[in-house]
Formats: structure tokens, C-alpha cells, sequence
């Protein structure tokens, strides 16, 4: 029981990264009907930031691991949300009225772009976050004793998802999404201004994946420029498998495709967690072709 408990614990951490990463194609595909496949390179960006403030810049020495980490989650969440605001008004806005074929070739451009940059620029080795900044500590749960690191990871992705639901939920910015959503020719008969909505939620997901990048680093300790690639189709795979278009449904997927793939690391062998995260993902599309809360573009995002 207490191995079981561990790989769930584990499952839900690498799980909440990966809806983290979703969430920033679900809202893109709610509001253009886009796939931004360049939305994995932003991730592994934030990843390559968030190491070069903490060692390059010196923050991890001269602050304590608390405040230089809290402080560089703001700093990359706000410097990958410009990367991905010019994202969009470069390669996707004057492609808007081109058709959808185009803006996803531009996609994939912009995706083998940032993944060669960061290649050119930080090197094709693995870089290594500073051991210091993960917590040694375990907390004890009803018998059960669980690392700290993993309790922070699940705790931090919990918290930016229920941030962003409240935001969509509670907020006129977040109606205004919704709406745009919805219809944007009726957005705009309402006053909405519908580039300026495009133009924040391409903020808002980048911002949450360079975050993700962070919690990456942490976690794992280590990062290469490849990483955008198998996070970004894993979040791909966990925003079809909850509903593409669906916040919840994002984290839902998220969630469920870590629990997932690492009960099949556990249970079955490290090389055929993919597999079976994969055959779990056709399965329930047999099932429900739509995800599992359903593909939502419209007021029930």
C-alpha cells in the first residue's frame, strides 16, 4: 500500500505539470481553433530561464531557496508570457484570416525555432538545477511518509490551476474570454476587444507553462533543449484526453495521464509507461471521442 501510494503521489505531481502545460493549448484551441505547437518550446524556455536567474544571475546565492525560487516563478511566468504575446502577433495574427493550415505551419516553424535557439544558445548537453533549492523534508499522512518535494509540486499546480478557473469564472476578463469563445463576431458587437482577448490568453498560458518549466527543473533537477518536444505532446495528449477546449477538462487529463503513466512504471516496466498511457488515451476516445468532460469551446470553458 505505502509503494501504491507513493507512484499516486508521484502520478498527480508529474500529472499537474502536464496540465499546467495543457491548460496553454486547451485556451488557445477554445478561443482560435489553433494548436499552438510552439506551446512545449515555451515550457522548456521557462525551464532555461528560470536555471540561467538562479546560477548565471546568482539569485539561488545570495537569496535563501525560498524567496530566490518564489521570485524567479514570477520573474520566467512574466518573461515567457511577452515571448508568447509576440508569438502570437508575429506568427499567428497575420495569419488569422489565411486559414487554419497556415497558422499551424507557422506553428511548427516557430516550434523548431525556439528549440534550435535554445540548442544554439545554452549548448545541446543536460544542464543541472541546483540540488539546494529541492526541499529534504517528509511529511507524515495518515502512516504514510511522503517527500516534500512531491507534496510542493502537486500543491503549487493545484493552486495556478484553481487560480486560473477562478479567473475564468469570477472575472469580466474571464467572461470576455468565454464570450470570445463563443462568437467572435458577437464579442466584438458587444465591445469586446476581441485581439486584445487573443492577445491575454496568449500571456496567460505561456506564463503557466514557463512556471511548469520551473517546477521541471526542481524537480527532476535536470533539463535539456528536447524537453519542450515530450512535455509539450504529453500535455497535447492529456488536453485531447480531458476535452480539447476544456479548462477542467485539461486538468483532469493532466492529472489522470501522470497517475497513469507512472502506476505503468511501477507495475510494468519504465520503457512501456508511454505505451500505456497511450493505449489508456484510445481507449477511453473509443469510449468518449470527445474526452473525458468533452471538447468545450463555448460558455462552458
Amino acid at each position: 500500500m505505502d509503494f501504491f501510494v507513493q507512484q499516486l503521489l508521484n502520478g498527480l505531481a508529474v500529472g499537474g505539470i502536464y496540465a499546467l502545460v495543457a491548460l496553454g493549448y486547451t485556451m488557445v484551441y477554445g478561443v482560435l481553433k489553433l494548436i499552438n505547437f510552439a506551446h512545449g518550446d515555451l515550457f522548456a524556455i521557462g525551464a532555461y530561464l528560470g536555471l540561467t536567474l538562479l546560477v548565471t544571475c546568482q539569485l539561488a546565492s545570495t537569496l535563501p531557496p525560498f524567496y530566490a525560487v518564489l521570485l524567479v516563478f514570477v520573474m520566467v511566468s512574466l518573461m515567457v508570457a511577452l515571448i508568447g504575446y509576440l508569438l502570437e502577433r508575429v506568427a499567428y495574427r497575420p495569419l488569422r484570416s489565411a486559414g487554419r493550415l497556415s497558422a499551424v505551419v507557422s506553428a511548427l516553424g516557430a516550434s523548431i525555432f525556439f528549440e534550435n535557439a535554445l540548442m544554439l544558445i545554452y549548448g545541446a548537453r543536460v544542464f543541472v538545477y541546483p540540488d539546494f533549492l529541492r526541499p529534504d523534508f517528509t511529511v507524515t499522512i495518515l502512516g504514510f511518509t511522503i517527500p516534500g518535494m512531491r507534496l510542493l509540486v502537486i500543491a503549487v499546480s493545484i493552486l495556478l490551476m484553481v487560480a486560473l478557473q477562478a479567473f475564468m469564472l469570477h472575472t469580466r476578463t474571464g467572461a470576455a474570454i468565454r464570450a470570445v469563445a463563443i462568437d467572435q463576431g458577437a464579442a466584438r458587437l458587444m465591445g469586446i476587444n476581441v485581439n486584445r482577448v487573443i492577445s491575454l490568453v496568449f500571456l496567460i498560458g505561456p506564463g503557466l507553462g514557463g512556471a511548469a518549466g520551473i517546477l521541471v527543473g526542481i524537480y527532476y533537477g535536470q533539463i535539456d533543449f528536447l524537453m519542450g518536444w515530450s512535455y509539450g505532446l504529453k500535455a497535447f495528449t492529456a488536453a485531447i484526453l480531458g476535452g480539447i477546449g476544456n479548462i477542467p477538462g485539461a486538468m483532469v487529463g493532466g492529472l489522470l495521464l501522470g497517475v497513469v503513466e507512472a502506476m505503468a512504471s511501477a507495475y510494468f516496466a519504465v520503457a512501456w509507461k508511454d505505451a500505456v498511457a497511450f493505449v489508456v488515451l484510445i481507449l477511453i476516445l473509443i469510449v468518449r471521442p470527445t474526452g473525458l468532460l468533452g471538447e468545450r469551446t463555448a460558455d462552458k470553458l
